[in-house]
């Protein structure tokens, strides 16, 4: 049996339905899983010394696009909106392969990590003719070399510039295609066990690049095959009407239409809801995954996070890609989301604990996992630590469930484990060489720019 003893911490911040927290005390994770919560536990096996720390349960990133993270911070886009920054950005994504893939999800999945972040769902959706092969295969490489929690997705897109869609034809696949690929995403990767490392959704890219029947069978296969189903849904008021155009519905009545709704079910972005498809989302379970700072920087709009948590809608917190984002950084949207509905919601906005809720037991709910989330026994053992004994956090650590909302954390934290692995130590990942890691992600992401 391996053990991992996290002792002596200055605070414990749980998560759990009682907003618990432990002062002076220590979690005990055995088999990756844990087991005590306590005071006084004796060492045995490997022993992180907390003293002076705060604990927080790993945060889980319900939505991103690792093969983004090398199209980060390009000139020619930084003023545009969706539709445009999507038809620019095809350009240079139709020449992905699975070193690209793989490269930029080391790259963007050792951010993650090093920022307390131990589960990322990834929404990969591009598949170019020609280099399709290994795409999953190239992320699951590199999540298990750091050692982080994987939530992988078969996307796609079959709707294409000449059929009214946005991205170019080489990009696009036939339905037959795309369901074909997903039913072996699954059978080969998918693990539904509890503290699996591994998991596949099902992911058509959205309303507009994917056609209908696309969406009705992805459903109906996903659950046949007893998998989540995801997709980007009311991100701007352009998708709001190409819907209504194309199909004479509101985007969540036409993907209701199409078997998209339910606990099964959890949107991307989820902007621009009215009233009753909040309540109609809140009655059956589906989740958004709220992503601040890309629907700020898109210019796509506030989420209506506040009457989303007031109603029951599972709301999860998530990065999305690292070119709508430019990092890949859960603490600072957990920060970016507190301060945002701060400003735009008043008394009514979620408290910087809520935002920490929403990061982690609530992410966890979106993706459909109870076996994460949250530090108690029986709970994995996902979780990372701050070191409050530093200038910059003078006299901010007496309310330690709010600290990373109201006060925020800049740097990498102290240590990340994940399922009872240390993948952090320092700020810095065990699992792999960090410089050597840059130099080839950095040499690969110019020839790539090049092509």
């Amino acid at each position: 049996m391996s053990s991992l003893l996290i002792q002596n911490a200055s605070a414990i911040v749980t998560c759990d339905s009682r907003d618990s927290v432990y002062e002076n005390a220590s979690v005990l994770v055995e088999d990756g899983v844990i087991t005590r919560i306590a005071h006084d536990i004796p060492a045995s096996g490997e022993t992180v010394d907390a003293a002076g720390c705060i604990v927080y349960p790993g945060l889980i990133n319900t939505h991103h696009h690792l093969y983004q993270t090398f199209s980060r911070n390009l000139p020619a886009v930084q003023g545009m909106e969706l539709f445009d920054w999507l038809r620019a950005l095809y350009e240079i994504w139709k020449n992905l392969d699975s070193g690209v893939v793989y490269h930029s999800s080391m790259t963007g999945l050792g951010e993650l990590l090093r920022h307390g972040c131990t589960t990322c769902f990834d929404h990969h959706y591009v598949f170019p003719r020609g280099r399709s092969e290994g795409l999953l295969d190239a992320q699951f490489a590199a999540a298990e070399e750091l050692g982080i929690r994987m939530f992988a997705s078969r996307g796609s897109m079959d709707l294409s510039k000449k059929d009214g869609g946005l991205p170019p034809d080489s990009v696009v696949q036939s339905v037959d295609e795309i369901l074909s690929d997903c039913r072996r995403a699954v059978e080969r990767f998918h693990d539904p066990r509890p503290f699996s490392m591994r998991q596949v959704a099902l992911a058509p890219c959205s309303p507009f690049s994917v056609s209908e029947e696309l969406l009705r069978q992805s459903a109906l296969l996903a659950r046949d095959l007893g998998v989540r189903l995801h997709t980007h849904l009311c991100e701007t008021k352009d998708e709001e009407r190409f819907v209504q155009e194309r199909f004479g519905m509101r985007p969540l009545a036409y993907m209701e239409s199409l078997g998209w709704i339910g606990a099964d079910v959890w949107y991307a972005h989820g902007i621009h809801f009215n009233d009753s498809e909040l309540r109609r989302l809140a009655g059956t379970g589906t989740g958004v995954a709220h992503c601040p700072i890309s629907n700020m920087k898109l210019s796509s709009g506030v989420c209506r996070v506040p009457e989303m948590l007031e109603l029951g809608v599972p709301v999860g917190l998530a990065v999305d890609g690292s070119a709508s984002n430019d990092g890949s950084n859960l603490l600072e949207e957990l920060r970016t989301a507190y301060l945002l509905h701060r400003l735009h919601a008043s008394e009514r906005a979620p408290s910087g604990y809520d935002v920490l809720k929403m990061a982690t037991a609530g992410s966890a709910r979106v993706l459909g996992r109870s076996d994460i989330g949250s530090l108690e026994p029986g709970k994995a053992g996902d979780l990372f630590l701050i070191d409050k004994r530093r200038l910059e956090l003078v006299g901010a650590a007496l309310d330690p469930k709010s600290l990373l909302g109201t006060v925020g954390w800049k740097g990498a934290v102290d240590c990340t484990v994940v399922n009872g692995r240390v993948v952090v130590r320092d700020g810095r990942l065990t699992g792999v060489d960090e410089e050597r890691a840059y130099r080839e992600a950095d040499r690969l992401v110019k020839e790539y720019l090049a092509r």
